[in-house]
């Protein structure tokens, strides 16, 4: 076991060494921090006294059993979550952190988390269930069946004397007389309420009697729902044979049944009303239906009627004095279409006939012949034209081209004085290197050519 020492790091005081003083507050801190590192969170089951709740909004408490008791506080974040009224003289399961409040040194814990005693071990058994079930595939919502829509007989599996059966009673008469409902009873609370519960689903499931069955009870604590959260009750509501519609408890309240179940609903009174119709909206919607009945026939019948008077009007057309009326005006009408047609045929074969005997005409080749005469005697004058134009543009460019060659030939050079020497074999000579003394030379003039010898 180690000692705590309040002055760590330093040296054992002794009775020769100089005294070290600390403050209530100094003393307060150091055994606070030496509780919280100590325990810094626990659960403690106790019952409550001295509960209050100020206008802070903050939860304060005593939790105590026969031999001790602890001061306690609830700050208004954590207490404001709450599901259930803190009271005194109940027993509560508590997660606390072990602290100190240091102003007055009194020993304390502060509150995290609140529920009643008892109610923790059947929670955590509840959720436990509910995964492995849910696991399984009990829950499935593609297993789930859809309710009848017209029930004829219901099964109510609940307790015979309690508020649940005589409110949905209550309910069925009020919004579906006609349907026919057996209590089934059985215990809804208790050791003997689950196998009973159980046997109850078999067995209705199993007659073959009802279109659905409805497993119900009224409100209460999760203690006292807990036969509609047992394995074998869930397992029946999972077998049965018909749609099962689970409504335990209030609104807030779920069980293991509900989730199998194929329906749930949040109380006894809405499960009765999902169950079945509403006469009176049903009354509504049959007097509707009749009216538009009764104006569709209307409708009907003046179509008919309709109907009639054109069919008799059409026998009254096909008599044979009308039919015959009807034949001589239609022949008429044909002879007379027929000698207009043809009027109007040899008309137009005759102006057709003029038309292409003038067209004949003018392709006559004395026509043709004359025609293509005055045609050359257009042409030819303007043929000549052009071609005296076309002479004068190619002599003038001619004229140009040799002046332009003039312009650049050699013979134009010798013109000014100069002269081209040539050797015997007529090669230009642009060098006296190129001939040896004696050697025959061509020089070339103006006006033609010279014969001569190179000198030394």
């Amino acid at each position: 076991m180690s000692t705590f020492d309040p002055f760590p790091g330093g040296p054992a005081p002794d009775a020769g060494a100089p005294r070290r003083i600390l403050t209530p507050s100094t003393l307060n801190r150091l055994v606070r921090g030496l509780l919280e590192d100590a325990l810094p969170m626990v659960w403690i089951e106790g019952e409550l006294s001295n509960v209050a709740r100020p206008a802070s909004g903050h939860l304060y408490f005593t939790l105590k059993d026969a031999g001790a008791q602890v001061r306690c506080a609830m700050f208004k974040m954590k207490s404001s979550r709450l599901t259930f009224k803190p009271m005194d003289g109940m027993q509560v399961l508590v997660r606390a952190k072990v602290g100190l409040y240091e102003p007055r040194g009194e020993f304390q814990l502060v509150a995290e988390a609140m529920e009643p005693s008892g109610e923790g071990a059947l929670r955590r058994a509840f959720d436990q269930l509910k995964a492995r079930l849910d696991a399984e595939g009990l829950f499935d919502a593609a297993r789930k069946r859809p309710l009848p829509r017209y029930i004829r007989r219901l099964g109510v599996i609940t307790s015979a004397t309690g508020a649940a059966i005589r409110d949905v009673l209550s309910v069925l008469s009020r919004r579906w007389p006609l349907v026919e409902v057996d209590v089934l009873p059985v215990p809804v609370q208790g050791k003997e309420a689950p196998p009973a519960i159980e046997a109850m689903l078999r067995k209705a499931s199993a007659s073959g009697r009802y279109d659905a069955l409805l497993l119900t009870r009224g409100g209460g604590s999760l203690e006292d729902l807990w036969a509609f959260n047992d394995e074998a009750v869930a397992r029946a509501v999972h077998a049965s044979a018909v749609p099962v519609v689970s409504a335990v408890g209030h609104e807030v309240d779920f069980s293991i049944a509900d989730f199998v179940a194929d329906l749930r609903a949040p109380t006894p009174s809405a499960a009765a009303e999902l169950l079945v119709p509403d006469a009176a909206q049903m009354a509504r919607q049959l007097r509707l239906l009749e009216q538009r009945l009764v104006t569709v026939e209307r409708r009907k019948l003046q179509t008919l009627d309709q109907r009639v008077d054109q069919l008799f009007a059409r026998l009254q057309a096909q008599r044979p004095q009308a039919r015959l009326a009807r034949d001589r005006d239609r022949l008429t009408n044909l002879h007379r279409r027929l000698h207009a047609a043809l009027s109007a045929g040899s008309t137009r074969r005759e102006r057709r006939l003029e038309q292409l005997l003038a067209r004949l005409l003018a392709q006559h080749p004395r026509h043709r012949l004359a025609l293509l005469h005055r045609r050359l005697d257009e042409l030819d004058p303007r043929l000549r034209r052009a071609i005296a134009r076309m002479l004068e543009r190619k002599r003038l460019t001619l004229a140009q081209v040799a002046r332009a060659l003039h312009a650049v030939s050699p013979l134009a050079t010798l013109e000014r004085g100069y002269a081209i020497a040539f050797d015997a074999r007529g090669k230009v000579l642009r060098s006296p290197a190129q001939v040896e003394p004696g050697d025959a030379l061509r020089i070339r003039l103006a006006e033609g050519e010279l014969a001569a010898r190179a000198g030394d």
